[in-house]
């Protein structure tokens, strides 16, 4: 359940995202976002038990949360400037499949004919999801942003997998708070860069509405996303990422007038039934 409350977040802050990143910079608006996070987090935080760190270990973590947070909210930001949010839903789904592969490399999880059929079924249904547009002439942002996005989903799909040691070791909160933590520092830098500090961001209230939404999600969001892979494997926690294009192309349609065409339709199918191959689990005869 934690799971899949995150896989819907995830979907819904990318059409968040896509309504208000015209009119303020990605970096900034990945400042915004878990700035917000990070002060959701404080009190809970401070009612709970003081944990102490290893210094290794903080640095880890840290480093993970500037990757995690840092660059890969500020690639999906910026390649929802080029594509849709759908589009950019069905993409970042390949998530677990990456994650899945990362772990399989690691020994951390067996590849199976399964898992490998999947892969391929899912990288299917993206190409055709993306393939209407990308074959047409006007659509030459088009690859930079699915580029932008896929490397976005590499980013987490790593940070998924490296995660596991250290929530293990430590409880979830304390982890979700340093990592957001320390992307906002890493962030302030491009952030200040774009003029966030010396300019307002001239956004209407509606957008300045989108923008808290996001932030507070992603705060609650990452803190049951932690805590599900800290109750099971990186590769089921990220499957229900596939609930993601589904709540951005509802909500799409119904708040930007996104498209919903075949091509989108065919796609998700084709990554919905590559996830559900991939991480299905075949029960042993008795």
């Amino acid at each position: 359940m934690a799971a899949a409350a995150t896989g819907v977040q995830v979907g819904a802050a990318m059409v968040a995202t896509r309504f208000v990143v015209h009119d303020i910079g990605p970096a900034s608006l990945a400042f915004l976002r878990y700035a917000i996070a990070v002060l959701c987090l404080v009190p809970p935080l401070l009612m709970s038990a003081r944990v102490r760190f290893a210094t290794r270990d903080l640095l880890v973590v840290m480093a993970l949360g500037i990757v995690q947070f840092g660059v890969l909210i500020a690639l999906l930001n910026l390649g929802l400037r080029f594509i849709s949010s759908t589009r950019a839903a069905l993409l970042f789904t390949t998530f677990p499949l990456m994650t899945m592969i990362i772990a399989a490399c690691l020994g951390r999880e067996r590849l199976s004919g399964a898992k490998a059929a999947g892969v391929v079924l899912t990288i299917v249904g993206v190409g055709v999801a993306l393939g209407e547009r990308l074959i047409t002439e006007s659509a030459a942002g088009e690859w930079l942003g699915a580029l932008l996005v896929l490397a976005a989903a590499l980013c987490g799909a790593i940070c998924s997998v490296l995660y596991r040691p250290y929530l293990a070791r430590y409880p979830t909160l304390p982890v979700g708070a340093w990592a957001m933590l320390a992307s906002v520092i890493f962030l302030a830098a491009p952030a200040g860069a774009e003029g966030l500090f010396t300019q307002m961001p001239r956004l209407d209230p509606g957008g300045w509405m989108a923008v808290l939404f996001i932030g507070l999600s992603s705060g609650i969001g990452y803190v049951l996303w932690l805590w599900a892979l800290k109750h099971t494997t990186p590769t089921r926690v990220t499957m229900f990422l596939s609930l993601s294009p589904i709540t951005a192309a509802l909500l799409g349609v119904w708040i930007l007038g996104e498209p919903f065409t075949l091509g989108v339709l065919l796609g998700l199918a084709g990554v919905v039934a590559g996830l559900w191959l991939a991480t299905r689990t075949v029960q042993a005869p008795k």
